[in-house]
């Protein structure tokens, strides 16, 4: 192993998490900053919030940026292998680190939960994501990059869905639900269409809508059909992405771990949560399914410790300092992060 300290960070569209850790698996600092949005941030201004973000982690670890051998960052808004080593090297130019490895956050979310490093990871947060890795090495992933790559799902389409069937529930194009009272309240407007209005004038940003997510969950768990149907085909893709990570792995008919993770998942919703198992029991029997207590800064810091070789003594002094330190980077006290 080399001598000097690693820099993990779990981007996504919220938040950023930045870790720094010796080579032996002690756990010098962490900080959050803000989210990581290329697409309507910019790319420059993407990194440099990153950067900075970084920057903050070093200092109050009390760490020279000269000091750091290696750099792991697992981003949100990263879907594509491409885009992956555009960061790479981005990072590079940058000085951010002599060595960088970049992936999607959702490889973090497998390596935090999976001792052997193999499984399949789906990730539900504003957005959601599937990725998978083979005992082999063999990976398995989706584009993620929305409707048109065939993608439905996370906090954003909860949100939009809620909207959507709030307005038609109010107008008579649709049936009647509790979601068209609630997503009024909600914005403090008299009626739905008010929000849809607002939207469209752009005095309500559509990145807003994510917060209706577990608006609409409530309102589904309390017993409204409409409102139902939205979480039940939300369940429906969770385990259609996983299954068919697991039948390209080869590992539809083991014992393999799927890793659940991202705002959305992470919140245990009841009624989600069981129509996903009940999914899953369905279309891949032997699926191991686990929620991990560790946030999937965990998994970029141990990845970063997989690439200077470091021994499992390592793993498992850092697994026990997240453990420690759980609030610091875990969920929010509401239990959901878009």
């Amino acid at each position: 192993m080399p001598a000097g300290v690693l820099v993990a960070v779990d981007g996504g569209n919220s938040k950023t998490d930045a870790a720094v850790a010796t080579t032996a698996g002690e756990l010098l600092a962490t900080v959050r900053g803000d989210g990581f949005r290329p697409q309507s941030d910019g790319l420059d201004g993407a990194l440099d919030a990153l950067t900075a973000d970084i920057a903050g982690a070093l200092r109050d670890a009390g760490v020279r940026p000269a000091d750091v051998v290696h750099l792991a960052a697992y981003m949100a808004n990263v879907d594509l292998p491409g885009e992956e080593e555009r960061l790479e090297k981005l990072l590079l130019a940058r000085g951010a680190a002599p060595s960088v490895t970049v992936g999607n956050d959702t490889f973090a979310l497998l390596r935090s939960a999976v001792t052997e490093g193999w499984g399949v990871a789906v990730v539900c947060g504003a957005g959601i994501n599937c990725a998978g890795v083979a005992p082999d090495g063999r990976t398995a992933r989706f584009p993620s990059l929305g409707p048109h790559t065939g993608d439905w799902g996370g906090g954003g389409e909860l949100g939009r869905s809620a909207l959507w069937h709030a307005i038609r529930g109010e107008d008579g194009r649709g049936p009647e639900t509790a979601l068209t009272a609630a997503v009024a309240a909600h914005f403090g407007v008299a009626g739905a269409i008010e929000v849809g209005l607002a939207v469209h004038f752009g005095e309500i940003d559509q990145g807003r809508l994510t917060a209706l997510a577990p608006v609409l969950l409530d309102i589904a768990e309390d017993g409204d059909e409409v409102a139902r149907g939205v979480v039940l085909r939300l369940a429906e893709e969770v385990a259609i992405l996983g299954s068919v990570a697991l039948r390209r792995l080869g590992l539809l008919d083991a014992a393999a771990d799927v890793v659940l993770g991202g705002g959305v998942l992470a919140a245990r919703r009841p009624l989600l949560m069981d129509a996903v198992a009940d999914r899953y029991a369905a279309l891949a029997p032997r699926a191991r399914l686990l929620v991990p207590e560790e946030p999937p800064l965990l998994g970029a810091a141990l990845l970063a410790l997989d690439h200077v070789a470091a021994p499992p003594p390592a793993h498992a002094a850092l697994r026990t300092a997240f453990r420690r330190r759980r609030p610091a980077v875990g969920p929010s006290a509401s239990g959901y992060l878009p």
